[in-house]
């Protein structure tokens, strides 16, 4: 508790010392849209929160990356919308952001069950390590396309490994029913999980065998890489309720509401109004 109280002193000294530019903050913002549903006093505390993040973590550019101050309020500013209503604590016990100019090749390896190991390359537009850094691509991080937000995707995962590794099921916070938000996390993933099989049976001519499709044949407007863990559902499923929230609503009711209810914050509802 000391601790803490000692924090957040330090934290209101911080802000009261630490002086932004408001044409900085005005351009930030009005390069990323899907800011449009918060109020001026919620976007006052995201500022300050992303003042107190970049002044916990610290941010290097590699292969030629200018981390201009810009760039570093954009990456704060996206990586602190999560837990703007949750609090920077979830951030804890880590401090590096490692940011390349594009895609970044990681090598991986497997052994399978009959003790051989495979090795490849993976080209990677972020990536979070449990207690380590996150690893962004500018490039990336620069789309501000709708369903679409690596930022926010990696610091989700750093949500998810707050009780270990990430496996696609945070725990709940006080006052949520933890068996109907790991409910909804589950029913949602196995429905996605068929809709992309059912996208892959369906292959012919021109069809993308990567989309998903639901049991009306209609394609969802969702990144099939999803499927490929419940861990990355979750994460895409965070990217899809801050950057387009009500065609996430529109297509899984039940898990948009458990993670409005996660956030603390309703997106969807905001942007209706």
């Amino acid at each position: 508790m000391a601790m803490s109280i000692l924090r957040d002193w330090g934290r209101r000294r911080l802000l009261r010392r630490v002086k932004l530019d408001p044409a900085l903050w005005r351009r930030v913002v009005a390069g990323l849209p899907f800011l449009d549903y918060l109020t001026e006093e919620e976007l006052a505390r995201l500022r300050d929160t992303a003042l107190v993040f970049l002044h916990e973590k610290e941010l290097h550019g590699i292969r030629g990356v200018e981390l201009a101050d810009d760039v570093r309020l954009s990456i704060a500013v996206q990586a602190c919308l999560p837990v703007l209503n949750l609090g920077l604590a979830l951030y804890d016990g880590w401090v590096g952001i490692v940011v390349y100019p594009g895609e970044f090749r990681v090598r991986r390896a497997e052994t399978d069950a009959d003790g051989v190991v495979h090795e490849w390359d993976d080209e990677l537009a972020g990536e979070s390590w449990p207690g380590g850094p996150v690893v962004l691509s500018w490039e990336d991080v620069r789309r501000v396309d709708a369903g679409y937000n690596v930022v926010i995707h990696e610091f989700a995962h750093k949500i998810d490994m707050l009780d270990g590794d990430a496996d696609g099921y945070p725990l709940a916070h006080a006052g949520m029913d933890a068996a109907a938000w790991h409910g909804a996390l589950e029913d949602a993933y196995a429905r996605f999980c068929a809709a992309v099989d059912r996208g892959e049976r369906r292959l012919r001519g021109d069809d993308d065998p990567r989309v998903p499709v639901d049991e009306r044949g209609r394609a969802l407007p969702f990144d099939a890489y999803a499927a490929e863990h419940p861990a990355e559902f979750f994460a895409v499923m965070s990217e899809e309720f801050f950057t387009d929230p009500l065609t996430l609503r529109g297509e899984f009711q039940e898990l948009y509401r458990q993670l409005a209810l996660f956030y603390r914050q309703d997106p969807a509802l905001r942007r209706e109004a």
